[in-house]
């Protein structure tokens, strides 16, 4: 007949060893994990491991989406429509006015780091695409200084008007908050589009009429 304290050992070191079979198992299993990708025997070694690699990957993922974002135009760098052409030498600049015949040129000298530059930036892009008869030479400050200083370009943004034969209308600087004088001096100096256009207008209802 077993005794109550032979019955209490038993217990005891049942209920003691039962715990300890599972991580002997999993030691084992760490160790052959760690042996067969070259790593250290210890667990903590592979958390760390683990640690690392999730780390790594998302660092990876980081570096990609920045690499990506970067890849996007500069806001400099977008365009409306055929009619806004960047401007990169003195003679690709003489060139384009005298290629725009009667055509009305506005020229817009610009800084990447100019802050007005950038805001003025999507007016300008919309005034184009709204006057597809106009053409805006962009011409970058810090890329053409030498450009820029024979035509007394001091202050960015600044607009230059040309037209045909009559060669600089006009030259200003402007902001966004008075964007209305651009839209002003394109009235003033686009006006032989528009009298082209009423002319023909006109015949049209005389041979209407007839």
């Amino acid at each position: 007949m077993t005794s109550l304290r032979s019955l209490s050992i038993s217990l005891y070191t049942s209920s003691n060893s039962a715990p300890i079979s599972p991580p002997i198992k999993i030691r084992q299993f760490l160790n052959s994990f760690n042996r067969f990708h070259g790593l250290p025997s210890s667990s903590s070694s592979l958390i760390g491991y683990l640690v690392f690699s999730s780390r790594k990957q998302f660092h990876s993922v980081k570096v990609q989406a920045l690499a990506a974002e970067t890849e996007q135009p500069k806001w400099w760098e977008k365009k409306s429509g055929p009619n806004m052409i960047d401007i990169t030498s003195t003679e690709q600049f003489l060139n384009a006015l005298k290629d725009a015949g009667d055509r009305l040129v506005i020229v817009d000298f610009y800084g990447t780091w100019c802050g007005s530059c950038r805001a003025m930036f999507p007016k300008l892009c919309k005034t184009a695409k709204e006057h597809p008869d106009i053409l805006l030479l962009k011409v970058n400050f810090d890329e053409n200084k030498s450009l820029c200083k024979s035509l007394n370009v001091k202050v960015l943004p600044y607009f230059h008007f040309y037209r045909g034969a009559d060669g600089q209308v006009e030259s200003f600087s402007c902001s966004l908050a008075k964007f209305q004088k651009l839209r002003d001096a394109i009235e003033r100096h686009n006006v032989g589009n528009v009298s082209d256009y009423s002319s023909s207008a006109s015949e049209k209802v005389e041979d209407s009429s007839v």
